[in-house]
């Protein structure tokens, strides 16, 4: 069976023209909107996903503006709202030495290079200059750990192991 990851929400539509609203969920949106592009649109209650052929993506705001191959009308493109979009894992790119996809270091356990647990990686934030990974400790504390290469010594996201080296004042 295909695995499927999340790249988007489809949550209003935008004008008459057959643009939709996403709220993206990737972390490469201007390569995983590009013309041409295969998506597909899961609904609530649909068994089978829709395929839908990228036409022009823009930014707008927060939002990525999407439209798709035969969509040219607000009419057709209003029941896809509150739909997801995924690709399936065959679509995933290989990444350069050093990135990884947010799915794949999220549940990671995080310990430090002595061998003491700190967490698990909850969720990454992406503030600008480099991502920050929320670790939840045991007792549900939230610690913030940067992800920067004085930092983080190793990722293994087979074994799902990750381990940092904490500065000083990191996990106080």
């Amino acid at each position: 069976m295909e695995k499927w990851f999340n790249v988007g929400k489809i949550v209003n539509t935008h004008g008459i023209k057959g643009e939709v609203r996403v709220i993206s969920r990737t972390d490469f949106p201007d390569e995983r909107y590009k013309k041409g592009n295969s998506l597909f649109l899961f609904m609530k209650g649909s068994k089978e996903p829709q395929e839908l052929v990228v036409n022009s993506h823009r930014r707008h705001k927060n939002f990525d503006l999407l439209t798709f191959e035969g969509y040219d009308n607000v009419n057709q493109v209003e029941h896809m709202r509150d739909g997801i979009l995924k690709v399936p894992e065959s679509q995933r790119g290989t990444l350069k030495e050093g990135e990884y996809y947010f799915q794949d270091i999220i549940g990671c356990q995080v310990s430090t290079i002595d061998g003491e647990e700190i967490g698990k990686v909850s969720e990454i934030l992406t503030p600008g200059a480099n991502d920050v990974w929320v670790i939840k400790n045991p007792k549900g504390k939230e610690i913030l750990i940067p992800y920067i290469e004085d930092v983080v010594k190793k990722v293994d996201v087979k074994e799902k192991v990750i381990i940092i080296e904490p500065m000083e004042g990191l996990l106080s």
